[in-house]
């Protein structure tokens, strides 16, 4: 198959851990069974750009089953594992990325991805998607999924300025997604990150979490269960009044700086710790990021504050200060739990991607039907999900009986 990658000698050790993957993502597993009897996907191709790990590897090789011919790029630059690329050219997918690639590069494997001319599209930050609109339409893509906060809020965008051309399912949104993935993967990723660039103590030390959407709320509540006191800062009332109630501090990051020990933005926001935030740090303040795209932390204001900056260990790079203070930057200001650790873990991203295989089927079904817009996830879709990931564990739910069901129906029935 076309492909630009690292190294297709890495093919036997990708295989190895996408089959370690496998073993834990039993709901994607029923269903790539199930998509490999119907064929639903024969002589669709399906582009994506996605973070190139062991789990997106089951998944892929799930549609792959039903019949599908893959493209696939990244959707960051250091998210990528090379043997993984190599076990995916060797199951006959195109595979346009490497580790570290430089940003021409990575323009260049995304028209690479597009060139296979797709009817669907696979995103995880929207940059195929806009990639797709700044050309010309040729009518052939048929419907869109996008995997993130921030890429929804750009197809979101696409949208409300009457430009998208095609439907576009919002599987971030779904709670299948948010509440486990988000909370639970991006929560445990972000700290295993932290962790593996760092190996400092998180007990007694004051971290500082921008941001209290799913993934912030996930961050805070595993950096408290390690002993942190969790500072959080937030631009919404209602989200900062959550982390009030759930015991955590509030405070603007102008006042946070001076405070924290390591701080960890999740905000989907460009500046989010800035000039201003960096002169008011500890000495040894670390800096992490788990938003999408490398803007929340002001890593362009940080060099050119400093000094010095010095590479100190893989993924951690030390910013000299003219006030004598030293900081410490996190995979380059890229997603920490992407880049210094291994992603979410298999079991919580066979939810999320679930919901996405069986997305690509549903928009294969009705994309024809839907105007262009962002659409949610159909409700029975994240009931199945749930559903399968529940049997897969072996818990067995309560069900309503007949005069259960006749109360619930009812407007009849109360005090009287």
């Amino acid at each position: 198959m076309p492909h630009d990658i690292h190294d297709l000698s890495l093919t036997g050790r990708g295989q190895q851990r996408i089959a370690w993957a496998a073993r834990h993502m039993p709901v994607l597993g029923q269903i790539s069974d199930e998509f490999a009897q119907e064929q639903p996907f024969q002589g669709k191709r399906i582009a994506a750009s996605l973070h190139i790990t062991t789990e997106t590897a089951v998944l892929l090789s799930a549609l792959q089953a039903g019949g599908a011919e893959i493209a696939l790029c990244a959707s960051n630059p250091l998210s990528t594992r090379d043997d993984v690329c190599a076990a995916l050219v060797a199951r006959g997918m195109s595979v346009f990325a490497i580790y570290g690639e430089d940003l021409p590069t990575y323009q260049r494997h995304i028209e690479q991805t597009l060139a296979t001319s797709p009817h669907f599209v696979m995103d995880d930050g929207a940059d195929l998607i806009v990639a797709l609109h700044n050309r010309p339409s040729d009518g052939t893509v048929l419907g869109g999924l996008e995997e993130t906060t921030t890429g929804v809020v750009r197809t979101r965008m696409l949208a409300a300025e009457q430009l998208l051309r095609f439907p576009v399912i919002a599987v971030n949104d779904t709670p299948t997604k948010r509440y486990f993935d988000n909370r639970y993967g991006t929560g445990q990723n972000t700290i295993d990150g932290i962790l593996r660039a760092t190996n400092v103590l998180l007990a007694g030390a004051t971290f500082v979490v921008a941001g209290y959407g799913w993934c912030g709320r996930g961050i805070a509540m595993r950096a408290r269960g390690m002993g942190a006191r969790v500072i959080v800062c937030e631009i919404n009332a209602t989200r900062a009044l959550e982390a009030v109630m759930d015991g955590l501090q509030v405070l603007p990051m102008a006042q946070a700086a001076a405070l924290g020990d390591i701080f960890v933005t999740a905000t989907g926001m460009a500046g989010v710790i800035r000039g201003e935030h960096f002169l008011a740090m500890k000495d040894g303040a670390i800096l992490a990021n788990s938003g999408h795209f490398d803007v929340e932390v002001d890593v362009a204001a940080l060099r050119d504050f400093s000094t010095r900056e010095v590479q100190v260990r893989e993924h951690l790079t030390e910013f000299h200060l003219p006030n004598g203070r030293v900081l410490y930057l996190l995979a380059q200001g890229r997603l920490v739990g992407q880049v210094a650790a291994e992603a979410s873990p298999a079991a919580v991203m066979d939810l999320s991607f679930a919901d996405q295989a069986l997305c690509t089927r549903y928009l294969l079904k009705t994309s024809q039907s839907l105007p262009p817009a962002v659409y949610d996830v159909p409700p029975d879709i994240d009931e199945r999900v749930a559903s399968l990931k529940l049997s897969s564990l072996g818990v067995q739910l309560d069900a309503l009986n007949e005069d259960q069901r006749n109360y619930q129906n009812s407007w009849k029935l109360g005090t009287v």
